[in-house]
């Protein structure tokens, strides 16, 4: 059996993790951990063996339109993560 075998989404949602940590950076590992399962949870499976599958056979269309579920994704994640903090404060 192959390990190489992935998920894709999980790629390009700690990408977008980044930059967002980059932007915040009140944002600590254990946030971003939870932001990440609470996005990935949101988003379909795309599992691929190769990295270069995904770059190479998705359209420019469809790159697009997984940017932007990614995006509503884990701005889900943050706002979440944001309401049950300060359900937990108050």
């Amino acid at each position: 059996m192959d390990n190489d075998i992935h998920n894709w989404y999980e790629h390009l949602v700690f990408e977008k993790l980044a930059d967002v940590s980059q932007a915040d950076p009140k944002w600590d590992e254990d946030n971003l951990s939870d932001i990440a399962c609470i996005a990935l949870n949101h988003l379909p499976p795309r599992y691929v063996r190769h990295t270069v599958d995904m770059s190479f056979y998705t359209s420019p269309q469809e790159k697009s339109e997984m940017a932007e579920r990614i995006d509503v994704a884990v701005r889900h994640a943050i706002d979440h993560i944001q309401n049950h903090a300060l359900n937990k404060s108050a």
